[in-house]
């Protein structure tokens, strides 16, 4: 996750104080939002089916509940750190903000390879992290959902253990649970196509027709697969998807000039998002080291993996053609390359407004589970688009209203928002 002396706690900071300075936040207000109002840090001994115990690292961090509940997945993950996950709970906060739910920002992780954990394991380690956090998350406190590497299945788990220790009926408590336990018509979905909603706008705002388009991903997990798949509902061509290859430790990029079928994806990945490399060769791809993803001649690159994945070292293979990137993955640019893409031209889609699309899904599961009662996937999915387009044209008026880049304009609205709620609060 952290590559190097890459802190992307440090870069959710530096993005902050950018427009703290441009917005003339005040100094007590500025000092709040720039770092977590709270912090869980334990330990989850778990016994494993060979009778030994071993002992996890486990967090749950909630930046900011101004505006509401805090809200953020939770991962699993070999390489998780406490700076990513403070990291990702802040850009939970304006991700929540920028298209106006209320909800406020949360992140947790379990350092763990879920690879090498049987289906047991997984659910002891499940049930371990709400046992160290049942008083201090639940329905009207901090709200968790899936991250990498954890799924509807983990979900549910953590809901069972929430409810026996609490002694009773709250799947308003965590999201993305299994439909028919729950969860929500479209949630498996709504990232990937929240990410491709806000492309959708762009490119019109461009007075590009999406039809004429051709792009490159980087991942092939939830995300990117569905954002493939409606791309190439749409009209686009996809040429290229980059993932991790879980067994020999690398990462490798999928390339057919004539565009890969979306619709294959799932057949050819795992759980995990790594491609199956004799099966995708079957398919006609040609397989590339991974940073040629990023190499590819193409209009649109979708970041849609891991952070700090876009950085000085490659910023500069990025074909001169692209026009529009999209993050659909948190933080995948670092500061100084983003200063790079800043002066290029390229319209850039900010992470926190192009991926929101999978907690303003997790908010309409929320609402539903607290009624008992659910909407049809139709339903949600327009829900979803109206969301998503009207947060992207508002970041986009702020844009050209003030002159500001795109990931500074939704900044802006986001900041603005909390800012607004702490101090109607009388926090500062």
């Amino acid at each position: 996750m952290t590559v190097g002396s890459y802190n992307p706690y440090e870069n959710a900071q530096a993005q902050f104080d950018r427009v703290a300075e441009i917005i003339g936040l005040d100094g007590a207000t500025r000092q709040l939002l720039r770092q977590p109002q709270k912090e869980y840090h334990f330990t989850i001994p778990v016994h494993m089916d060979d009778g030994s115990t071993r002992i996890f690292n486990g967090y749950r961090i909630q930046h900011n509940d101004a505006r509401g509940p805090a809200k953020g997945g939770i991962r699993f993950h070999p390489q998780e750190t406490v700076n990513t996950i403070r990291a990702l709970s802040m850009w939970m906060t304006w991700k929540c903000a920028v298209v106006d739910i209320p909800l406020g920002g949360g992140k947790g992780g379990i350092i763990c390879n879920p690879r090498e954990l049987s289906a047991g394991e997984q659910e002891r380690l499940c049930r371990g992290w709400v046992r160290q956090l049942a008083k201090d998350i639940g329905p009207v406190i901090d709200v968790p959902a899936p991250d990498i590497m954890t799924n509807a299945q983990h979900m549910l788990w953590m809901l069972d253990e929430f409810e026996l220790i609490h002694g009773g009926r709250y799947p308003g408590f965590i999201t993305g649970k299994p439909v028919g336990m729950g969860g929500s018509q479209g949630r498996t979905e709504a990232t990937g196509y929240g990410v491709i909603y806000t492309l959708r706008e762009a490119l019109d705002g461009l007075g590009i027709n999406l039809k004429n388009t051709t792009a490159s991903i980087q991942g092939c997990g939830n995300v990117a697969q569905y954002a493939a798949r409606l791309y190439q509902e749409l009209g686009g061509n996809l040429v290229s998807i980059s993932c991790w290859d879980h067994n020999d430790q690398m990462a490798y990029s999928y390339c057919k000039n004539d565009g890969l079928d979306a619709e294959m994806l799932p057949a050819i990945t795992d759980s995990y998002g790594s491609i199956d490399k004799e099966k995708a060769c079957d398919l006609g791809c040609t397989i590339a080291p991974d940073n040629a993803w990023l190499k590819q001649d193409v209009d649109i690159l979708i970041p849609a993996a891991m952070e700090n994945q876009i950085t000085t070292a490659n910023v500069g293979l990025i074909s001169k053609n692209v026009k529009v990137i999209v993050e659909g993955a948190n933080g995948p640019i670092n500061t100084d390359a983003d200063e790079v893409i800043r002066n290029s031209g390229i319209f850039l889609i900010p992470d926190f407004l192009a991926n929101a699309g999978g907690v303003t899904c997790s908010y309409f599961e929320q609402v539903q589970s607290n009624a008992n009662y659910y909407w049809e996937k139709e339903e949600v999915l327009q829900k979803l688009d109206s969301k998503m387009t009207s947060a992207f044209k508002a970041v986009r008026e702020t844009a050209e209203k003030h002159k500001l880049y795109m990931r500074d304009a939704a900044y802006f609205i986001s900041i603005n928002r909390v800012a607004e709620a702490v101090k109607m609060r009388g926090w500062v």
